[in-house]
């Protein structure tokens, strides 16, 4: 027996194809089926390939369900496995914080450098962080990291869009800081250190201090009294030092196996005269690095638990040994692995070269990953926080595509969508003998009945008792004559000759049946006179051009809908015409 005569086997797959399309919005993936057949029937491994071509049949014959078709199938058939999946996805949850018993209140935070906007990059040291706090009614703590007004140059606009950006996340601020704000509290730290012996100017060439470093050797200006240190830092403060000339650096084990650990540097001359701070000017000249001004608000803040990527175990390290000679305890750090998005574009310094060269019209070009983009798309704030929760805090890396938020939006926004019909590079359809005036009441959801309805009433005319109907261009091209198909909720038609910018048909019958029976093609359809232009901007930038529905005329702004056998879409602006952005299928 043929793998396609195996009815238990085909029941098996059918099963999980169903169950996984829901996991995840409708789309089964062919992949995890494979792994769950063979584990149930482990004589298939054998004939793998066949399997895997029954399989792709099947998923492909699932995904052209709709996810309330697919949800009506798993009742009727599996109404158990419905119930362990929603179990299954209700328990996931983050795990545990270490130590939360140690500290009155958990305290985490988020500290972006305000050089650009915020991106899908992002959302993991945003989320875990926010909700980590949430889930022990902790504080969480935005504090922008703006000391280097030099390399990574802060820019006022991008402290607000910030805000704007984790508000729209729905990650609420306890509590806000701003490092070019707390100078002084830094530059106290460093006198204390260079005070008590444990940090030192440092005003060797730099390679000459590599080479000294390399070989475990303190260079010559280690050793010297905390008096000279002092001096020293004075003509830091004083204009004594130019830029590149003198550094603060902390003293750690020279013979440490890792030499980026090695007397780090702490603090640095900017030349602000040239390179202006945009909120304090020339102000201030010493600048303290990532790792003092950190470890110290780390501290002060009293944040207690630091989740972020393990790019920073160097960091733990660099800021343990400034933390000994303060006398202060680490907090507790978690480091996950890094998150890798196929297809998304996340390098900040290639979106502002792009922005500064035109090549992106907007930081909410459709083309990037910034949140603000996603937002413009119709991609919602709790996809993106679904998807992180269940990514988690593990330490291995992890890779997701584009299609992993997809699917995530795809589920919420499938249960709460209306529908319209969208037509793309329209192509008129003439429809003749239709017998009488008929009505297609169109529902806004097909489970939300409550919703309501859109309701057309096409009306034949002339000899020939003709309707005409706007169809996309694809689909005109599809058919062939003397083919039926059928108009969504309205009326199956014969196909009698197809031209590139006009099908005539013959109506043929009202039943749905009749249309099964022969396995007709759906499609969408807008009565002529009933449509109104429309514009959808795709990922790629580019503009699809065709109609809508008239009953689209009432959208508002920032509504998000789905054009059926589309994808989702959210509405842009609606005047003379429409604009929407798409989102995805």
């Amino acid at each position: 027996m043929t793998l396609e005569n195996d009815s238990a086997l085909r029941e098996l797959i059918l099963k999980a194809a169903l169950l996984n399309a829901l996991q995840h919005g409708g789309k089964a993936q062919a992949g995890a089926i494979i792994g769950r057949v063979i584990g149930e029937r482990q004589e298939l491994k054998t004939q793998a390939k066949e399997l895997t071509g029954l399989i792709s049949r099947i998923v492909n014959e699932v995904n052209s369900l709709s996810i309330g078709e697919q949800k009506r199938r798993v009742e009727e058939k599996w109404p158990e496995a419905l119930k362990k999946e929603k179990a299954a996805e209700e328990e996931k949850q983050l795990p545990p914080l270490p130590n939360v018993e140690k500290y009155a209140q958990v305290v985490t935070r988020f500290s972006p450098n305000p050089d650009c906007v915020l991106h899908l990059g992002s959302a993991r040291a945003i989320i875990l962080s926010h909700e980590y706090a949430r889930m022990y009614k902790g504080r969480f703590i935005l504090r922008f990291e703006d000391t280097d007004p030099k390399l990574k140059r802060p820019v006022l606009e991008f402290y607000e869009r910030i805000r704007e950006d984790l508000a729209w996340l729905g990650c609420k601020v306890d509590e806000e800081y701003i490092q070019s704000d707390r100078l002084p509290l830094y530059y106290k730290y460093a006198e204390q250190l260079l005070q008590e012996g444990n940090a030192y100017v440092c005003i060797c060439q730099p390679e000459q201090f590599r080479k000294s470093i390399l070989k475990s050797k303190p260079c010559s200006c280690r050793d010297l009294q905390p008096e000279e240190q002092l001096k020293r830092w004075k003509l830091m403060l004083e204009g004594g030092y130019g830029e590149g000339e003198a550094v603060v650096r902390i003293k750690t084990d020279l013979a440490h196996p890792n030499p980026a650990v090695r007397d780090w540097p702490a603090l640095r001359i900017i030349d602000t005269e040239k390179y202006p701070h945009p909120r304090v000017g020339s102000k201030y000249r010493v600048w303290p690095l990532y790792n003092m001004a950190a470890g110290i608000d780390d501290h002060l803040m009293g944040v207690t638990h630091v989740i972020r990527g393990k790019e920073h175990l160097t960091n733990q390290v660099r800021q343990e040994y400034m933390y000994r000679h303060l006398g202060w305890s680490y907090p507790e750090a978690i480091h996950y692995g890094r998150l890798k998005i196929t297809g998304a574009f996340l390098s900040k310094s290639k979106i502002v070269q792009g922005i500064r060269e035109g090549i992106y019209k907007g930081w909410d070009d459709p083309r990037l990953a910034t949140f603000a983009a996603l937002r413009k798309r119709g991609i919602t704030p709790a996809a993106i926080k679904k998807m992180i929760i269940d990514v988690g805090p593990k330490t291995a890396d992890v890779t997701l595509s584009w299609e992993n938020l997809y699917a995530y939006n795809r589920k919420l926004l499938d249960t709460q969508s209306s529908r319209y019909f969208f037509v793309s590079e329209p192509v008129e359809l003439k429809v003749k003998n239709v017998p009488c005036a008929l009505e297609a009441k169109l529902p806004l959801h097909p489970e939300k009945p409550e919703l309501g309805f859109r309701k057309y009433t096409v009306t034949p005319k002339g000899e020939d008792s003709a309707v005409s109907f706007w169809i996309a261009k694809k689909d005109a091209e599809a058919f062939k004559t003397g083919e039926m198909l059928r108009l969504m909720e309205l009326f199956n038609v014969k196909i009698e000759r197809a031209a590139s910018n006009l099908l005539e048909a013959q109506f043929a019958s009202t039943a749905y049946e009749e249309a099964r029976k022969v396995k007709a093609k759906l499609i969408h359809w807008i009565p002529m006179g009933e449509e109104i232009s429309c514009q959808v901007v795709m990922p790629d930038a580019s503009v699809s051009k065709g109609l809508a529905e008239s009953a689209c005329k009432k959208l508002k702004p920032d509504t998000i809908i789905q054009f059926e056998r589309f994808g989702f879409v959210r509405v842009d602006r609606n005047a003379a015409e429409l604009v929407v952005y798409y989102a995805h299928k």
